[in-house]
């Protein structure tokens, strides 16, 4: 398979970035219910602002790798609140992991589910069961840590994903902005798992149009 470059890498958060920008009323529905209706705007501007800042390294010659600390740093600048740190800690452990690659293997993309499970996680402190995000990239980056093609991963980690966002319906939030509603908080899907299936679909999405363009 071949090696992702920075304008590959770049192609993959513009459709993150598109697909958030397409749900941003949707997850504002969600998050209205629960929080201050501001998840939508949140996420598809941050990963907006991802999109300008690496396709700008990127032209001047930024390694595949150090994308990622670009992205974290643009979506912090860009997105206050709860969700700009966490983002941005998730996007910036991807650039650890992958700091000074001129190139990433496309069978390493799947790790970037685990990357962001690790920095959402080390920042926020929640844990699954908390009705948060972490209910869904907790199970994600266990599925796409399972043997298997990249593609294959990704699909685990997406099944995963779903389940664990659906699974956020029964809970009652422990922490966050929405804990404060304790027992109403039921029934009501938690706008960041969402968003975070969302993000986790893309990038599986993403990956198979690179192979399928890249295959001779």
């Amino acid at each position: 398979m071949s090696p992702l470059d920075a304008n590959q890498i770049v192609a993959l958060f513009r459709v993150i970035a598109r697909r958030l920008a397409e749900a941003r009323s949707e997850l504002g529905v969600l998050d209205g219910a629960i929080g201050d209706a501001d998840h939508g705007n949140s996420m598809a501007d941050g990963f907006a602002a991802v999109v300008r800042a690496s396709a700008e390294a990127a032209a001047v010659g930024c390694a595949a790798g150090d994308l990622f600390a670009v992205a974290g740093r643009a979506f912090l600048n860009a997105v206050g609140a709860t969700t700009g740190p966490l983002y941005a800690s998730a996007l910036l452990r991807a650039g650890q992991q992958f700091a000074g690659r001129a190139e990433i293997a496309a069978e390493d993309v799947p790790a970037l589910v685990s990357a962001f499970a690790a920095g959402i996680r080390d920042r926020g402190k929640a844990q699954p069961g908390d009705k948060t995000m972490m209910d869904v990239w907790a199970p994600a980056a266990r599925a796409a840590e399972l043997p298997g093609d990249p593609l294959t991963r990704l699909d685990r980690a997406l099944r995963a994903a779903e389940d664990g966002r659906d699974a956020t319906r029964a809970m009652v939030a422990s922490v966050g902005r929405a804990a404060r509603l304790g027992e109403r908080s039921l029934g009501h899907i938690d706008p960041g798992a969402a968003s975070a299936v969302i993000v986790i679909a893309a990038l599986r999405d993403g990956l198979a149009r690179y192979l399928s363009e890249a295959r001779p």
